[in-house]
């Protein structure tokens, strides 16, 4: 074990503690490279800072973080403290025990105080049995890499797809349940966004990374996400961009000023039913141009409305 002071061992002692309830004195000085005795001293260090460390006996005894009313210093690593982040973004509750959010998760459930603990564990399962099967969560070493690169904008080199490629990381951002790469592809020589769980093997380069000035992550992906679909979308909107924007989500397509008091929708899509309820939240006169693919789904989107506002009048 390297030279540290006796704090910095008694708090890796504390991490040990919390990453693995009961363990025992020897494994504690087997994982910290020293006597039984240093161990044990270590952490008597921690119980002198009034951080509660329960001794239990018996043959499944050994040291756990006891519960208090404050709480104790939680020693997360940086993969766990992504995880942790990684899940309060897209809403996944549901994480596994043993990976970095689960560690991170089972940390603060351990040294709650039980009255707050009980339902703080409740709640934990119940939303772990609703979680989204849908979202795709990268992995956290791989997203920590990619975050790395953003922050300290140097160029990264990455496999996606099979084939190895360097990219200029601007922004890592969370929609819907996606985590997408915004960056510019050097093999290409365009803007891209990558799904970051589909990046494999990612290396942070001492290259710097040209990052553009002004960028805006989220308008930018959800630009992206609106270009290169099937199905041509042209819609003309009875107000000015400025106003159309209240209606018309960026991932849509683009807005623009179309005559004097108009504004035309540009875009695409592979999910025409799906584009035609986007539009139903826009609160004045418009029209598909084109597309009859749309057209169609609009038409049968306002007949089931108009249907059921018949039924509502025949009670």
């Amino acid at each position: 074990m390297r030279d540290e002071s006796p704090t910095a061992r008694a708090l890796l002692a504390l991490e040990l503690i919390q990453n693995r309830p009961g363990v025992t004195a020897d494994r504690l000085a087997a994982r910290l490279g020293v006597t039984e005795r240093a161990a044990r001293r270590y952490v008597g260090i921690l119980r002198e800072a009034g951080i509660p460390v329960e001794s239990v006996r018996g043959p499944h005894g050994g040291y756990r973080a006891g519960r208090g009313l404050r709480l104790p210093p939680l020693m997360f690593s940086a993969t766990e403290a992504l995880g942790l982040v990684m899940a309060v973004l897209d809403g996944n509750h549901a994480a596994d025990p043993e990976g970095p959010a689960g560690l991170a998760l089972g940390k603060l459930m351990r040294v709650l105080p039980e009255t707050v603990a009980g339902p703080a564990e409740a709640a934990w399962s119940a939303v772990s049995r609703a979680a989204d099967p849908q979202a795709a969560r990268p992995d956290v070493e791989v997203a920590a890499v990619l975050l790395r690169g953003c922050a300290t904008k140097r160029r990264v080199r990455l496999t996606y797809r099979e084939r190895v490629t360097e990219v200029d990381p601007w922004a890592v951002v969370v929609r819907r349940g996606k985590w997408y790469l915004l960056c510019w592809s050097h093999a290409v020589d365009a803007r891209r966004m990558l799904r970051v769980d589909r990046v494999l093997a990612p290396e942070v380069l001492d290259v710097p990374a040209e990052v553009p000035e002004g960028l805006d992550p989220i308008a930018a992906v959800e630009e992206q996400l609106s270009e290169g679909w099937g199905m041509p979308t042209e819609v003309i909107i009875d107000a000015p961009v400025e106003w159309a924007s209240r209606w018309v989500s960026r991932s849509l397509g683009r807005l623009e000023p179309y005559g004097t008091h108009q504004s035309r929708l540009l875009g695409s899509t592979e999910a025409p039913g799906w584009y035609a309820r986007q539009l139903a939240v826009i609160e004045v006169p418009f029209r598909v141009v084109g597309s009859p693919e749309l057209r169609e789904a609009v038409r049968h989107f306002a007949e089931r409305f108009a249907r059921a506002a018949g039924e509502g009048d025949d009670r």
